[in-house]
C-alpha cells in the first residue's frame, strides 16, 4: 500500500504542476536547500573535497565569502587544496617578468 507520500510525485505531475518528475525533485531540492542553509555548506564543502569546483566556487554555492568558507574548512579539518602549477610555466612567467624589467 502506498503512503500519500509516495504518491506525490505521480499526483503533482498527473495534476499538471510539474511537466515531469525530475522537474519536481529539482524544485524540491531547491526549496530545502534554501530552508536548509547549513546543508548548502555541506553540499559545497563535499563539491570542493571531490575537486569538482574551485574554492571560489564552493563559496558562492554556500553563500560565504572565500575568506568564510576557508574558515569552514579548517573547522572541518579539510585541507585547502593548492593547484600544481607546472614548472614550465613558472619559467616562462619568469622569464617575461625579466625582459620586461
Amino acid at each position: 500500500m502506498k503512503t500519500v507520500l509516495s504518491k506525490l510525485d505521480e499526483i503533482l505531475v498527473g495534476i499538471g504542476k510539474y511537466p515531469s518528475k525530475k522537474e519536481l525533485i529539482e524544485d524540491a531540492l531547491r526549496a530545502l536547500l534554501r530552508a536548509k542553509p547549513e546543508l548548502k555548506r555541506d553540499l559545497a564543502i563535499e563539491l570542493y573535497k571531490k575537486k569538482e569546483v574551485s574554492l571560489s566556487r564552493a563559496a558562492e554555492i554556500c553563500g560565504l565569502n572565500i575568506e568564510d568558507f576557508k574558515e569552514s574548512l579548517k573547522e572541518r579539518g579539510i585541507k585547502i587544496s593548492v593547484p600544481g602549477i607546472p614548472v614550465e610555466e613558472v619559467d616562462e612567467e619568469v622569464e617575461r617578468i625579466l625582459k620586461a624589467v
